[in-house]
């Protein structure tokens, strides 16, 4: 491929400078601000609605209020260049005080999406159409991951080419990937960026502790699994050809700026599609929706199924992370868990679903018989449709949801404690030496110590019908599926009390709440679940 004149120097500068600001530049297209319609982007004013004719009674709140909300619900475009919103570290710091992980989550994917509401962008956005946030603060996302964490990890990992990472390029029309085997070092590396080649990595998760700290706080608002990539693109490239994905995007722009083009889904097959796209030509994907520069702290959200392509202008290079979640996360995939345990189910209790089939059936049914006019066909037609609505009746939701939750506790990044979330649990914990040598845990649960759950979304309770077992993140790898989904097995009489502690979060609960039988029972729980690290007490525990 071509090489471009790019100095090797002039590439390691930029990877070890930290994020600086990049000149202004201009957008390559300015569009007029409209309004969406079936999918279209919608430009966002900054200027209050003015209401036609004054809200009577003298309820001027009120008035006011309505104007705010009816501004905030304009779903697309928001211009923003207020300093209000904290840096990224500082947030991260005042989150670990939060007490819940639920709010926690809720107040860091609203830190993202700034100055959109929560409610509003799920209500009017989400799943629907783009959102593009221009915020004319570069410093926004600074401290999330940085050209020169790249190059870090490079140096300081394990990184492998076509695992952790691709090496792409997209010219005239056709996308190349240019993986060599083995590990992905640096020199190698930076002789492919020069050359014009896009840098994707696919988990930085696995090399940043503040991308993995981001995705485990926000994997409990999503329910989902919540992964990123990271894309390193040189100055006047594009890595990828156009194409649609499966999953739910958010475009942070790092550093440098791109030029990004949005589709709409083809046709009504490809909305919030199953599977993403293969590689689309120019000529098969239409006229953009949304033709915009994003530059450094700039956010770009898009659904599943809209096709959209980036590509670098020729004065600065880009860096951006996607964060994405709900793949295979819809009402069809639970389904799919569904109705095959409620057939097995409705064969087993219902003689209907175990009558045979008509002797003759195959002589008027299937493809070649379609077209023929036979009254047996609508017969058995309609017979199918009143099995599929029995069907319902035996369809064990509760457990087929268990399986999708187990699922996605398996995707599940282990949670990154708090300080004080590890100074109160098992990590925290002093130990009792003597002579040096280690005589075990120091410190013991009492009826008294207050516990809770180390995290909402850390363990899910589930029964296969004879045991019951408690899931659990807390031993996940930073890899994905490194490890085998871990799980305790519940004793029976420690069932209530396990549903109880799962219930009380963010409450702490004492010892002697938990509901079992016996003192010894709630202090044996208790322990158990302390040393694996699932809970952790209201304060540390003391040596004695």
């Amino acid at each position: 491929m071509e090489r471009k004149h790019v100095s090797a120097l002039a590439m390691y500068q930029t990877a070890m400078s930290q994020s600086a600001p990049q000149n202004e530049v201009s957008q390559v297209k300015k569009k007029k601000k409209r309004k969406v319609q079936n999918g279209q982007p919608i430009v966002m004013s900054k200027k209050m609605k003015k209401k036609n004719s004054a809200v009577r009674n003298g309820l001027q709140a009120k008035k006011k209020e309505k104007e705010r909300a009816s501004n905030e619900e304009e779903p697309q475009h928001r211009e923003m260049s207020d300093n209000d919103a904290a840096s990224l570290p500082i947030l991260l710091d005042s989150l670990s005080k939060v007490n819940n992980s639920r709010d926690r989550a809720n107040s860091l994917f609203q830190w993202f999406i700034h100055p959109v509401p929560l409610k509003t962008f799920f209500r009017d956005t989400w799943e629907k159409k783009p959102l593009l946030i221009k915020r004319h603060q570069p410093e926004y996302y600074r401290g999330l991951f940085s050209t020169a964490e790249f190059d870090r990890a490079l140096r300081e990992n394990n990184v492998q080419f076509g695992v952790n990472l691709d090496v792409t390029s997209y010219i005239n029309g056709k996308r190349e990937t240019y993986n060599p085997p083995g590990r992905a070092l640096p020199y190698t590396v930076w002789n492919f960026y020069e050359s014009g080649c896009s840098l994707r990595m696919l988990n930085p998760q696995a090399f940043s502790s503040t991308v993995w700290n981001v995705l485990s706080i926000l994997q409990e608002l999503f329910g989902s699994m919540t992964g990123a990539n990271v894309y390193l693109t040189p100055a006047g490239t594009q890595g990828f050809a156009p194409h649609y994905d499966d999953i739910e995007a958010f475009v942070v722009q790092l550093e440098g700026k791109k030029h990004w083009r949005v589709y709409n889904p083809r046709t009504e097959d490809e909305v919030l599609p199953v599977l993403s796209s293969p590689n689309f030509s120019q000529a098969e994907i239409g006229k953009a929706i949304l033709d915009v520069v994003l530059e450094a702290g700039d956010m770009l959200y898009f659904p599943r199924g809209f096709i959209h392509q980036g590509d670098c202008l020729p004065d600065a290079h880009s860096l951006h992370i996607t964060i994405s979640s709900y793949q295979k996360n819809s009402w069809g995939d639970l389904l799919t868990k569904v109705v095959p345990a409620a057939l097995q189910v409705a064969m087993e209790e219902d003689v209907e679903f175990r009558k045979g089939l008509p002797l003759d059936y195959l002589s008027y049914m299937g493809v070649q018989n379609s077209d023929k006019e036979d009254p047996r066909r609508a017969e058995f037609l309609s017979h199918v449709g009143s099995l599929m609505k029995k069907l319902v009746a035996y369809a064990p939701v509760d457990a087929a949801v268990d399986q999708k939750a187990r699922d996605f506790l398996h995707d599940c990044l282990p949670p990154v404690l708090t300080p004080a979330e590890k100074a109160s649990c098992v990590h925290g914990a002093p130990a009792r030496w003597e002579d040096g040598e280690a005589l075990g845990m120091a410190v013991h649960m009492r009826p008294q110590t207050k516990i809770r759950l180390i995290r909402a979304g850390v363990a899910r309770l589930c029964s296969d019908g004879e045991e019951v077992s408690l899931y659990h993140t807390v031993e996940n790898s930073r890899v994905y599926h490194q490890e085998e989904l871990k799980s305790l097995e519940i004793r029976p009489e420690h069932t209530d009390a396990m549903e109880f502690l799962l219930h009380s979060y963010p409450k702490f609960v004492t010892v002697s709440s938990l509901p079992c039988d016996t003192a010894e029972e709630k202090l044996s729980l208790a322990d158990q679940l302390f040393e694996k690290g699932l809970i952790h007490t209201a304060d540390p525990l003391k040596s004695e």
